[in-house]
């Protein structure tokens, strides 16, 4: 839970917008007939997921002079999170994200983001520096560095936490949302000098340091950028972790797959959630993984961020299964 100061347990930046997701599966955009709507955005998700566990959470985004806007403020404060610092470009549209559902692997993504998205325009002034300097965790992605001015600012940030745990850089790379790879590389690395724990799936974690095996992967990132935590997400295979000199790859929890969007950013908000109270890091990613399974066997993303007693349930289902 929370501490009792008005300090943060975690603030998030970056991706923010409304997710449409597709009440018919297995059927492609072009045939669907009605959608629901949810808050959407990676950073924005792991900050719902981790206000659900009872932490101090808020966001640093950006939305657009539309409905949208005011929808998206109103769902951060009903699931709990301070949407103080999300603030309106009164030129710009909220993003708006389509899928199509094709379990248990297939979910192709469409963005609306364009001319530009507003959480790409984050400035320095859209930062709170003195609760990013104290919150216990800054959360960061790669999609903030794709392009200016959100790329200074994100960056800027993560300067001021350099050395100061706990910091998490999540790769989060959309290729669609960069100019090329070697781009991404070369800023993605820039930010996990200043992280203190990385967070990425395989392909992600090519990007920055090749191809290799996940524990070589892992080794790699932790080594040549002094992190505490390494993290590869390995899909159906589980999750390989680095720390220290010890790495162990944790099996999945397996579920039926609805919709498998949202499990990394449940995945996120668990991993927080673990870090501040203080688990082991097998321990914390057991839980996360658990948490991602969740909400992997609903339609939602925001609106399916489990809860505690919830992950711990699915964990003890499955223990007894097995």
């Amino acid at each position: 839970m929370s501490d009792t100061t008005d300090r943060y347990d975690l603030i998030t930046m970056g991706r923010v917008g409304v997710d449409l997701y597709p009440l018919q599966s297995g059927v492609p955009l072009a045939e669907v007939r009605t959608f629901a709507k949810s808050l959407g955005g990676s950073p924005t998700n792991v900050a719902v997921a981790a206000a659900r566990y009872g932490h101090h959470v808020a966001v640093v985004t950006k939305v657009g002079d539309d409905p949208f806007g005011p929808y998206v403020k109103n769902a951060l404060t009903d699931f709990g999170v301070d949407s103080q610092w999300v603030t309106t470009d009164p030129k710009l549209r909220t993003p708006i994200v389509f899928c199509e559902l094709f379990p248990p692997d297939r979910f192709p993504i469409l963005f609306y983001r364009e001319p530009k998205a507003p959480d790409m325009n984050l400035v320095p002034s859209d930062l709170p520096a003195a609760e990013l300097a104290s919150a216990r965790i800054v959360w960061t992605t790669g999609t903030g560095l794709a392009d200016a001015p959100s790329r200074e600012t994100t960056m800027l940030a993560l300067e001021a936490r350099t050395g100061r745990p706990i910091t998490i850089h999540d790769l989060d790379y959309r290729p669609t949302l960069w100019p090329n790879p070697a781009e991404a590389a070369d800023l993605q690395r820039h930010a996990l000098m200043h992280a203190t724990v990385a967070v990425g799936n395989r392909e992600e974690c090519a990007v920055v340091v090749g191809e290799a095996s996940p524990q070589e992967q892992a080794a790699r990132m932790r080594e040549r950028f002094g992190l505490e935590l390494a993290i590869v997400k390995l899909g159906p295979e589980g999750v390989m972790v680095a720390w220290g000199d010890t790495w162990e790859q944790v099996p999945p929890v397996h579920v039926n797959v609805v919709n498998g969007l949202g499990a990394g950013d449940a995945f996120g908000g668990a991993l927080c959630h673990g870090l501040l109270q203080g688990w082991d890091p097998v321990e914390t990613i057991r839980f996360a993984n658990a948490a991602g399974a969740y909400v992997a066997a609903r339609l939602a993303c925001a609106d399916a961020m489990p809860t505690e007693e919830q992950v711990r349930s699915l964990l003890a289902t499955k223990e007894e299964v097995s």
